[in-house]
């Protein structure tokens, strides 16, 4: 999910009262809920569970159990070097575990909920996992936790925050039944498919519809999902497209240089548009998440490679 959602889940967080169990829990409730994220300084080293975003900060060692300790000994010792206002909370350094390690447990649970999937069980496991409950950026739920804030600091009760958490939780519920149903629809209905891995991405502001995408023997399709239309079924469904992974030039390529090799280690659905002369070739790699008419957003690495003439 974006900053702001995170952000606004720690601001919520605190306007149940939370912030008031220490000094700096505001802080320390916005700031932990945002912390995983601070892999994407980490692109450099040479570690690929840490380079790689979404990887080893986002999974339930790093993220949820490692990480938020230090950003609550942080904090502690900021406030011991700074005098604390008349009517500010004590500081109190197990009361800032406990509100880290709640927010930075928001994060990886919000970023599940979308088609970008996180590796919570990084290092141990490359494996990603998701549900398909939010888009990247839901109006929605930002509706919702913003109302809760604003209501609760309008009328000085932790209530409405609660409320709108609750809210918050039940509206992802409910959409990850509709992206549940989404899956199966290719293989209930026409088409009729077997796939190997499918993605429905909810759509932003008619949050109910979904953009699917699913992978079969190499062939990837798109289609659309809309309970209200049919609850069992696809709306509307493409042709199978080639995703050329199993062509021996896109293999080549992808082992030709770090950048396709990083891009692939995070993809989950692979495709490879190859052009060339016979000479030259280029190898363009994308994500069928983010390819085609349905998901009109653009992720890919693209490798050219000459054969010699000597």
């Amino acid at each position: 999910m974006d900053n702001f959602t995170h952000s606004l889940v720690g601001w919520a967080l605190a306007e149940t009262g939370l912030k008031r169990r220490t000094r700096f829990g505001t802080a320390a409730l916005v700031l932990a809920a945002n912390l995983p994220d601070i892999d994407v300084v980490f692109g450099w080293v040479p570690w690929p569970p840490l380079a790689m975003h979404r990887g080893f900060t986002h999974g339930l060692l790093g993220g949820v159990l490692l990480l938020p300790p230090l950003l609550a000994l942080a904090l502690w010792l900021w406030g011991k070097r700074r005098p604390a206002p008349a009517d500010a909370p004590q500081l109190h350094l197990g009361w800032l575990f406990a509100l880290t390690w709640i927010a930075a447990l928001t994060h990886p649970l919000l970023d599940l909920q979308n088609i970008y999937a996180v590796q919570l069980l990084s290092p141990f496991s490359e494996r990603w996992f998701h549900t398909d409950g939010l888009f990247i950026i839901s109006p929605w739920l930002l509706a919702i936790l913003g109302l809760g804030i604003w209501t609760a600091r309008r009328q000085g009760s932790g209530t409405p925050a609660m409320a709108a958490l609750a809210s918050g939780a039940v509206f992802i519920a409910l959409n990850v039944c509709i992206s549940a149903l989404a899956w199966q629809a290719p293989e209930v209905d026409a088409p009729y498919a077997n796939p190997d891995r499918v993605f429905a991405s909810p759509q932003p502001l008619a949050f109910w519809r979904r953009d699917v995408v699913w992978r079969q023997s190499g062939m990837i399709t798109f289609g659309v999902y809309d309970p209200l239309k049919r609850l069992t079924g696809l709306t509307e469904y493409g042709k199978p497209i080639a995703d050329n992974m199993a062509d021996p030039r896109a293999f080549a390529a992808a082992q030709s240089a770090p950048q396709p090799r990083k891009f692939l280690a995070w993809s989950q659905m692979p495709m490879a548009r190859i052009d060339g002369d016979g000479r030259c070739t280029m190898v363009t790699f994308g994500d069928a998440r983010f390819t085609g008419s349905v998901l009109s957003r653009n992720f890919s690495v693209g490798v050219s490679h000459c054969k010699s003439q000597f």
